[in-house]
């Protein structure tokens, strides 16, 4: 019998390309390959990777610098680049980096089966199309683990808004939403798995309008078939745009217990000039006059966004006005960046702020943020929450979950709970989680 071939992936940026890291390892299962951590005892080293940070292909570049010990001690030894690094430098990469043997974009990785075949036989193969097919059509199966009561499920991919910062478009292409009968039947496959949490993605996922029974549905009627899933207890969706949030989003946080009252909602800046400038198409005022539905129709809802800091053309009055919108907003977490131009991006060719500017504005937004996110753990002190336990803790007989509102907790309980959803009352507040007990 024929000993499996070993395949190590290592996942770089946001939570699609962790979807897409699992859906790879398993369209190359049929073909030989378990999943190991340990890269050196790996056959096939495949870096799935992100280019929305700054110098982004350069880090890359590095890693793939690191893998030639391995090379060197294992000739035989296959080396490839996915993601949005792979789409945005093609061939580049092989030019480069000679040890590579596989390049291939987010869009075409249900092709990787014959390209590892190529890559086995002693061929460089490179696929960075933009297919018409769907590649989920031509994916195995979901197959995911019965040990994770969490999972996400990719509902869109791509986007069309074209910010100004922005190379997804670029990358990702346009804006495709999946059938909802494939979702629906992956979503009953991940819960048959033990799976009780699942999370929707989509560059733009509150923009999904896929095929269903009687027409095209919105992301509020997916969310609403999906919460009548027998043993499907919690659903989150990310990342939103704030033009794509529709009444009957925002209806369904009040109407749908099972969808959780936590949501991502970038907005970059507070000021309009800025937010023109981005391409952005809302403005600070529209923004918060979502933000105050949606707390219209769950309260307890907790935010967080995104923030870029020092884009090209902001001021201190620009930068003043973002810091009034997240005082106003109140975020329970937030991601914060300082600009880095993106090649191919409009806002590439302006000037920005100077560096020292940026950062020392950055530091500013990220102490209000951090001041926030403090004090949404402490309120959450002395009161009674669910809590989904994926994981031991580091202290004996603990275990850590997430709470409704996304935030990590750990308590003192048994491993009969792992898996499962428990009732706890909040203990205290630390740095970045919160302790508990249960009830």
């Amino acid at each position: 019998m024929t000993a499996p071939k070993k395949l190590h992936v290592k996942t770089y940026g946001c939570q699609m390309n962790v979807y897409d890291s699992e859906r790879m390892a398993e369209a190359l299962a049929p073909s030989g390959y378990e999943v190991t951590d340990r890269p050196e005892d790996a056959d096939l080293i495949l870096l799935n990777t992100c280019h929305i940070r700054e110098k982004a292909a350069e880090k890359v570049y590095s890693d793939l610098g690191r893998l030639r010990p391995l090379r060197d001690a294992k000739p035989d030894l296959k080396i490839g680049v996915a993601g949005c690094v792979a789409q945005a430098e093609g061939a580049e990469i092989v030019a480069r980096q000679p040890l590579v043997d596989l390049v291939v974009g987010p869009q075409t990785y249900h092709r990787l089966p014959d390209m590892v075949r190529a890559v086995e036989g002693g061929s460089t193969a490179i696929d960075t199309d933009m297919p018409e097919e769907d590649k989920f059509d031509h994916l195995p199966k979901l197959r995911t683990p019965a040990a994770r009561p969490s999972a996400f499920l990719t509902v869109q991919e791509g986007c069309d808004k074209f910010c100004a910062f922005c190379v997804v478009p670029y990358t990702r292409g346009a804006e495709v939403s999946r059938p909802v009968d494939r979702l629906l039947g992956e979503a009953r496959a991940l819960v048959a798995r033990g799976v009780r949490e699942i999370t929707l993605l989509g560059q733009n996922v509150n923009g999904y309008h896929g095929e269903g029974p009687g027409g095209v549905w919105s992301l509020g009627r997916l969310i609403r078939e999906m919460a009548g899933i027998d043993g499907l207890d919690r659903i989150r969706f990310t990342t939103s745009h704030p033009n794509d949030m529709t009444d009957d989003l925002i209806a369904a946080h009040a109407e749908v217990p099972e969808l959780m009252p936590y949501l991502h909602l970038p907005v970059q800046s507070g000021s309009d000039r800025i937010l023109k400038a981005m391409n952005r198409k809302h403005t600070a005022e529209s923004y918060l006059a979502i933000v105050d539905r949606l707390r219209a129709a769950r309260p307890d809802l907790a935010l967080s966004g995104d923030f870029i800091v020092g884009f090209p053309g902001e001021t201190e009055a620009d930068f003043e006005a973002t810091l009034d919108l997240v005082r106003r907003v109140r975020y329970a977490a937030a991601y914060t960046f300082r600009y880095s131009a993106r090649p191919g991006t409009p806002a590439a060719e302006k000037d920005a702020p100077e560096q020292a500017v940026a950062v020392e504005r950055l530091h500013r937004l990220q102490a209000l943020i951090a001041q926030q996110q403090a004090e949404a753990q402490a309120a959450m002190v002395g009161r009674e929450t669910t809590v989904l336990f994926e994981k031991a803790g580091r202290e004996p007989g603990q275990l850590v979950g997430k709470s409704e509102h996304l935030m990590a907790v750990h308590a003192d309980a048994p491993d009969a709970l792992l898996g499962r959803i428990a009732g706890v009352r909040i203990t205290e507040s630390k740095a970045n989680s919160l302790a508990a007990v249960l009830v």
